[in-house]
């Protein structure tokens, strides 16, 4: 499936997107158009934030820029100028949906309310979930729901999987596993170690089966008739809600995905006044969330939203609201390492940020000398606030700041929620009860785990 493309009429060979690849999948010379290798491309869209080369209405004139536009299949509302480097938008199919009978369902990442508002003049960094699922709600979506949710979800089997590897003598070092352009990588480059990877799928990769079978139920509806849409801060979740094994409700788990900037296009397209919406809600249950969950959009978030609730599955003990906070795992350098101590066990962790810090540590898992039981590992620069489908910093004097500004804003989020651990999360433990039953269960493993290339099935 191609997602990202380069498109040779308007590329310069600026070789600004040639620095940036994590796994130099561009190739070309200088001053020439730049062609991405297909077989070595992760989808993590670095190239599509940093492209310089574009065509716009005011230099290029309306025919040639409404032709590009309709090669993108984009809406005619947008204006703005068209990149050489971009991702394959699937609006049309969500607008279609919108139109049909089908009960959609639309979810968000937890990156996407930290950048979104920027696409409507904001600061750069605005939290804004409360417009967000207005905005949603406004555009027809049948549920708002939340990738949140499902974050919180993926704590208690990747925790849960993390603790019977550590106590039972499983694989080691587990690498995280919600980074659909890490996994591929993985698969490509190095099938053989894909054992070390954690079997649970991503976040958005949970919400779908989930919201087609258990949500099916709550909104007394055929899973058939349900239309799931997904708007992620990442190009590389496209690729990965195609994958043929992700349909472990019966039908397509995840329909569509579109990225923070395609959301922005479709609230412009439905001519609504985004800075104007009040804060609403998102539905519940599949919206409940808990600070560990907002988390995951900032580069080791899911690791400290795992140690706070795998605190509790080694200990049987809570973290108090003092100890919730586990700075040491905060920080946005190339690899990092920390030890945590849980009750008698001291938890050996890595966390690493953007892949072009990955072979230092692939060499060291070869070798035999990663000493770490859990590695949470993020393609992008600084995790998914950084990610290929967030709103375009064109200026790069503005990355530092939007950045950061992304960053303290999840941090933030986080500090204000009432509840702060996956385990904590009402609609997590009901799901359990009445649903899934228990964490890595029978029920878990055929609807939230997964296998990869070279992996040879479950562990």
């Amino acid at each position: 499936m191609t997602v990202i493309t380069i498109d040779k009429d308007i590329c310069t060979g600026c070789q600004e997107c040639t620095k940036v690849c994590p796994v130099f999948a561009i190739e070309g010379n200088p001053h020439e158009a730049q062609k991405i290798v297909e077989e070595r491309c992760v989808n993590c869209g670095q190239c599509v934030q940093k492209c310089k080369s574009y065509i716009s209405l005011i230099d290029h004139g309306a025919e040639i820029y409404a032709q590009k536009r309709a090669e993108r299949h984009l809406p005619e509302t947008v204006t703005e100028p068209l990149f050489a480097a971009y991702n394959v938008c699937h609006l049309e199919e969500v607008i279609e949906a919108l139109k049909s009978p089908k009960f959609t369902m639309i979810m968000a990442a937890p990156a996407v309310r930290v950048a979104l508002a920027e696409d409507f003049g904001m600061p750069l960094g605005s939290l804004t979930p409360g417009k967000m699922a207005a905005a949603m709600r406004r555009i027809g979506f049948k549920r708002v729901y939340d990738t949140n949710w499902s974050a919180d979800l993926t704590i208690m089997e990747e925790g849960t999987e993390l603790v019977k590897r550590v106590t039972g003598g499983g694989t080691l070092p587990m690498f995280t596993s919600c980074c659909p352009a890490w996994i591929k990588y993985m698969e490509d480059q190095h099938p053989s170690l894909t054992k070390h990877l954690s079997t649970c799928r991503s976040p958005q990769q949970m919400s779908g089966p989930m919201f087609k079978t258990y949500g099916a139920k709550l909104n007394k509806v055929d899973p058939k008739d349900i239309f799931v849409v997904s708007v992620m801060p990442c190009t590389a979740k496209q690729f990965e809600c195609s994958r043929p094994e992700m349909n472990a409700s019966g039908q397509r788990d995840v329909d569509v995905v579109i990225t923070t900037r395609e959301l922005a296009y479709l609230i412009k397209y439905c001519g609504i006044d985004f800075n104007a919406l009040p804060d609403e809600k998102f539905d519940m249950p599949l919206g409940d969330y808990t600070g560990a969950a907002t988390i995951f959009g900032v580069t080791g978030g899911v690791m400290e939203a795992a140690i706070r609730t795998g605190y509790t599955l080694i200990t049987g003990k809570e973290l108090s609201d003092k100890d919730v906070d586990i700075t040491p795992v905060r920080s946005t350098e190339g690899f990092r390492t920390a030890d945590i101590r849980v009750g008698d066990l001291t938890l050996k962790v890595g966390i690493l940020t953007y892949l072009k810090n990955i072979d230092p540590i692939i060499e060291k898992l070869e070798a035999g000398t990663l000493d770490l039981h859990f590695i949470e590992v993020m393609s992008c620069p600084e995790g998914c606030v950084s990610g290929g489908g967030q709103p375009k910093l064109v200026l790069d004097a503005d990355v530092p700041e939007a950045y950061k500004n992304r960053r303290d804003a999840t941090f933030a989020h986080d500090k204000n929620l009432p509840k702060r651990k996956s385990h904590e999360n009402p609609a997590i433990k009901k799901v359990y009860e009445d649903f899934l039953k228990e964490p890595c269960g029978e029920q878990s493993h055929h609807l939230l785990h997964t296998t990869y290339k070279g992996s040879g099935g479950h562990h």
